[in-house]
């Protein structure tokens, strides 16, 4: 019995028709991994930082009527919320795990919370190949930083401090049936490398 991992099959959950439904899909396949990666990788972040972090399992509370097509846990030092400063988080949708480190469009202070990015901006470039940006956290689609140039990169930055629904993130994904998801030893390997790079970029 896997405590951390998804099934292929747990990705199923965002294809069932109807919130209710869905939720109760989300409940029972990937709700309790998400719960026990936020207390696994909220030990993780405080011993790598020395700050202690909470993790924050998306409720999709305010919804009424669609269901989410994505979900998640975010971890950040403040225990009341998450999106006001930058964040880390592990999620899926229906054909991606994602793990993203970053800052979101409601994030206070948002131009000088995206310069470290800026400020570390050839640690960036030089990242793994399969590392990506996401300009929106709404959305499965996302950038390798490989194929993006450096004005890319600055025009990226520049949308964060003048547009009010900019948003950067750095990523990391994997497909439903990937080698990585096979087991939870091999699933948190890969995750704790992804962390240890993206926490190149964290204050």
């Amino acid at each position: 019995m896997t405590k951390y991992t998804f099934k292929p099959t747990d990705f199923k959950a965002f294809t069932v028709d109807g919130l209710n439904a869905r939720m109760e899909a989300l409940n029972e396949h990937v709700r309790p991994q998400l719960n026990n990666l936020g207390d696994y990788f909220a030990q993780y972040l405080e011993t790598a930082t020395g700050e202690i972090f909470y993790p924050h399992v998306a409720k999709h509370a305010r919804r009424s009527v669609n269901p989410p097509k994505d979900t998640w846990v975010a971890f950040a030092t403040n225990n009341r919320g998450y999106k006001m400063q930058p964040h880390f988080q592990i999620g899926l949708f229906e054909n991606q795990l994602f793990v993203m480190y970053g800052v979101m469009h409601e994030a206070k202070d948002k131009a000088q919370q995206v310069q470290v990015f800026e400020d570390h901006f050839e640690t960036l470039k030089l990242l793994p190949s399969d590392y990506s940006v996401s300009l929106d956290h709404m959305s499965q689609e996302k950038t390798y930083i490989h194929d993006m140039t450096d004005e890319d990169l600055l025009k990226a930055f520049k949308r964060v401090k003048n547009v009010k629904k900019g948003e950067f993130f750095v990523a990391r994904t994997l497909a439903p049936n990937s080698e990585h998801l096979k087991s939870d030893k091999v699933f948190l390997a890969y995750l704790e490398d992804t962390f240890e790079q993206l926490l190149k970029f964290y204050k």
